[in-house]
C-alpha cells in the first residue's frame, strides 16, 4: 500500500504515518513545517519503515498537485489519501470573524483538501482502486457557536466526501470522513487552552481507527461519516 498523509508533522497525522509505515505501507508525509516533517520522517525510517516527505502548503493548487505527482513518481501508485492537514482559526462569532482569517482557514481546510483530493482521485480512478479518508469534526456535523470558519470548512469536507462517493462509487474509489473526537493535539490545546490534556485520547487511538477504515474492503462504507463509536 502507498499512503499519502497530509499534516503529518505532528499529532494525528504523524501517529497515522508512523502506524501505516509499521504495518508495511510506503508512506508520503507532508507538512508546511520542515522541522516537524524531518523529525517525523526520521522516526519512521529509524524504525525501519519506508517513507518520503515533502514540505507542502496544500492551500496552493500547484503545490497540492506536485505532492500527488511526487508520490506517484516515487512509489508508482497511490492507494490511500488521509486528508488530515488543517488549521483552527480564531474562536469568535461569525459576525466578528476577520475576513483574512476566513479566507486563510477555508483556503487550507476546504480548498486545500479539495486540491489534493482531486489529483489523488484522478490517480485512483486510473487504477480503479483507492481510498480517501478526510478528518472531520463534530462541529462539521452540527453547527456550534464560536467555531467560525473551522466548522464551516468541516461541513464543506463532509459534502465533498459525499459528492465524490456518488461520483466514484462504480470506479473502485471509496471516500469517507472520520471524526476523531477529543484528542491530545496542539490544535486541541489551541481550541481549549484550559483543558486537562491528560483526559484526552492519544493520537494513536485515531491512527488505529484510520487504519481500520483504510483496510475495510466493503464498498458500502463510501460516503459515510464515521467516528470512534461507529467504525465498521
Amino acid at each position: 500500500m502507498v499512503a499519502l498523509v497530509t499534516g503529518a508533522g505532528r499529532g494525528i497525522g504523524r501517529a497515522t504515518a508512523e502506524l501505516f509505515a509499521r504495518e508495511g505501507a510506503s508512506v508520503v508525509l507532508c507538512s508546511r513545517t520542515r522541522r516537524e516533517l524531518t523529525a517525523a520522517l526520521s522516526a519512521i525510517r529509524t524504525a525501519g519503515g519506508t517513507a518520503s516527505a515533502r514540505v507542502t502548503d496544500i492551500g496552493s493548487p500547484r503545490q497540492a498537485r506536485a505532492l500527488v505527482d511526487f508520490t506517484v513518481r516515487r512509489y508508482g501508485r497511490l492507494d490511500l489519501l488521509i486528508n488530515n492537514a488543517g488549521i483552527l482559526g480564531p474562536r469568535v462569532p461569525l459576525v466578528e470573524y476577520p475576513l483574512a482569517d476566513w479566507t486563510r482557514v477555508l483556503g487550507i481546510n476546504l480548498s486545500g483538501t479539495f486540491y489534493v483530493t482531486q489529483h489523488a482521485a484522478r490517480v485512483m480512478v486510473g487504477q480503479r482502486s483507492g481510498c480517501i479518508i478526510t478528518l472531520s469534526s463534530s462541529v462539521g456535523r452540527a453547527g456550534r457557536a464560536g467555531w467560525g470558519a473551522y466548522a464551516v470548512s468541516k461541513f464543506g469536507v463532509e459534502g465533498l466526501s459525499q459528492v465524490l462517493a456518488e461520483e466514484l462509487r462504480l470506479l473502485g474509489v471509496r471516500t469517507l470522513t472520520f471524526n476523531p473526537g477529543g484528542t491530545r493535539t496542539a490544535m486541541r490545546v489551541e481550541a481549549y487552552p484550559s483543558e486537562d490534556p491528560g483526559r484526552l485520547r492519544d493520537p494513536s487511538v485515531a491512527a488505529d481507527a484510520l487504519l481500520r477504515l483504510a483496510v475495510c474492503p466493503s464498498p458500502s462504507i463510501s460516503g459515510k461519516a464515521f467516528d470512534l463509536e461507529n467504525l465498521p
